[in-house]
């Protein structure tokens, strides 16, 4: 573990190898898990003041989930997540013509119609955030249907700091990122950085 500022980074997210692989898993994350994306307080206001946008963009039954349950419940862990359509695919899954999957918010972002890209927890994935009384830690979360993306990481040269670089930095600021830039080269200077 790395300590940076109030940050406890694990070594894995400067040391393995990860490169999303959108033609392999084609967005199963957003379909697939035993709960929503995690979600903190900050993002709930936001995400209701796009609802009008994003509504048209789901299926009718993830339109029907938020409009009886909400865009987010408190899951197993006691954390708020997104709310799921059938207890696995979130309620923000978009489908183009050809099934494939996207984060709604992602679509939005694209187009240009938000400043919003998607909750923090997915874009920051495979990190996962783990809150203490007085520092974060950051993890890797292991899963495996993105063998692709690691397999793509290795092909690549790409480590998961490096692939996250914009969420890093929407998470925490430069600041932060160039420490973890820096705690790399140094690791990779002391060659545990395989």
């Amino acid at each position: 573990m790395i300590m940076i500022d109030d940050k406890i980074v694990s070594h894995e997210i400067l040391t393995e190898c990860f490169l999303c692989n959108y033609e392999k898993c084609k967005g199963i994350c957003c379909i697939d898990g035993d709960s929503g994306a995690p979600l903190n307080q900050e993002e709930l206001p936001i995400i209701q003041s796009l609802l009008p946008q994003i509504l048209p963009l789901l299926t009718e039954k993830a339109q029907e989930v938020i409009h009886k349950k909400g865009i987010s419940y408190i899951d197993f862990s006691g954390e708020e997540v997104t709310s799921l359509v059938d207890g696995g695919q979130c309620v923000f899954a978009h489908f183009d013509e050809n099934k494939n999957c996207f984060c709604a918010f992602e679509v939005l972002y694209r187009k240009g119609l938000t400043t919003f890209p998607k909750p923090i927890s997915c874009h920051l994935y495979p990190i996962r955030l783990h809150y203490y009384a007085h520092a974060t830690a950051l993890n890797y979360d292991r899963w495996d249907i993105c063998r692709g993306a690691i397999v793509k990481g290795k092909r690549k040269g790409v480590r998961i700091y490096q692939a996250l670089k914009e969420p890093i930095i929407r998470a925490f600021g430069e600041s932060f990122y160039e420490e973890l830039e820096a705690c790399a080269k140094l690791l990779k200077k002391e060659k545990t950085l395989l």
